[in-house]
């Protein structure tokens, strides 16, 4: 299996850490596409990115990360990223997102009538988008949400769960 984490500068450093290493312990291949070639995190860690977003083909892979912080207000910018969610959710692939990662599935169109995690300051916008705030950890479908770092093992936990169910 393969990962894709969409993320841009100051992104929060242990929602796309986390992930990225508990998955790779599950043998899965993880890979970082952004716009530019190396991000660093809101709390100053750094990693390279390992392919543009123009570069992705969706179609390569299984499971997209969009971690929180201020990268998602980047993220939703990039047509090419909307393009990848877009997929993601047309054939109902696993997506793992926490945070403000909802505002990237916001501009995506792709919250209406689903039940989502985010963070607190972006929940009027998840429901005026069409979605249900949930008010912790959430599955709803192929998609695992949280809303912040105090999630992390939990968020994790109940994607691994699915990711195994499938």
């Amino acid at each position: 299996m393969k990962a894709i984490i969409l993320a841009e500068n100051d992104f929060e450093d242990l929602e796309l850490f986390y992930p990225f290493y508990r998955l790779r312990e599950e043998g899965i291949q993880v890979f970082v596409a952004s716009s530019q070639k190396e991000l660093r995190g809101k709390r100053g860690y750094t990693i390279k990115s390992d392919m543009d977003y123009h570069e992705v083909n969706p179609e390569d892979f299984d499971i997209l990360i969009i971690p929180g912080g201020k990268s998602p207000e980047r993220v939703r910018l990039k047509e090419e990223a909307l393009r990848i969610v877009r997929h993601f959710f047309e054939k109902n692939k696993l997506v793992a997102i926490i945070c403000h990662g909802v505002q990237v599935l916001i501009s995506a169109g792709v919250v209406k009538n689903r039940k989502i995690a985010c963070w607190y300051g972006v929940k009027d916008d998840l429901i005026a988008a069409g979605g249900e705030f949930v008010d912790g950890v959430a599955v709803d479908g192929n998609l695992v949400s949280a809303r912040h770092p105090g999630d992390l093992a939990e968020w994790m936990k109940k994607f691994i769960e699915l990711m195994h169910s499938l």
